[in-house]
């Protein structure tokens, strides 16, 4: 029984803090991609968000891409492989009717994005980041809860090891009490 509360105290804790890890990462490309479609609501041209190269491949830079209504890249800054970075259309139309959308997306083997789309003005933001350091931090919170659970473990069955003798030996008197009683009788 003391197992089964260890995993689910450990367990929760560390889907908790990963959680936590990975809904942060979500900033600052909400703010990016909410600006970037207050602009374009304003019929600010897309073409003004162009002019930064961030390669998602490689780098951890926030970028931001626009894209038309059929989900083809207009401008941005966010390239893979040279080219702005092409999205599934439905990552872009998850964010109609609604504020915002955000997704993990996996644009190439190895590449995790975590991708925010806004709807605009006959345009859909999307504003991404690497999620490779979110990732190693989850990798670490999750080595941390299964040490903690592992010497917690090692508590209470040490605790059980060191009471186990005492209880035994309370037993054994008891049983030889209840033999004497018998006997007398």
């Amino acid at each position: 029984m003391a197992t089964l509360v260890l995993v689910i105290i450990f367990g929760t804790i560390y889907s908790v803090v990963q959680q936590s890890q990975r809904t942060d990462a979500n900033w600052p490309q909400i703010q990016l991609a909410e600006d970037a479609s207050a602009l374009l609501n304003k019929n600010q041209p897309p073409r003004m968000f162009s002019g930064t190269y961030v390669d998602i491949g490689t780098s951890l830079a926030t970028f931001t891409n626009v894209y038309d209504l059929s989900g083809q890249p207009v401008t941005g800054s966010g390239y893979l492989k040279s080219s702005l970075a092409t999205v599934p259309k439905g990552i872009l139309t998850a964010a109609d009717g609604r504020p915002y959308h955000s997704v993990t997306w996996e644009p190439a083997t190895g590449v995790r994005i975590a991708a925010v789309t806004v709807k605009a003005n006959g345009y859909y933001v999307l504003s991404g980041r690497s999620l490779t350091e979110v990732e190693k931090n989850e990798s670490k919170t999750f080595l941390l809860s299964f040490v903690g659970g592992l010497l917690s473990l090692a508590v209470v069955v040490t605790y059980i090891a060191l009471k186990s003798p005492a209880i035994t030996l309370r037993l054994i008197k008891t049983k030889k009490k209840q033999s004497k009683e018998d006997t007398q009788e």
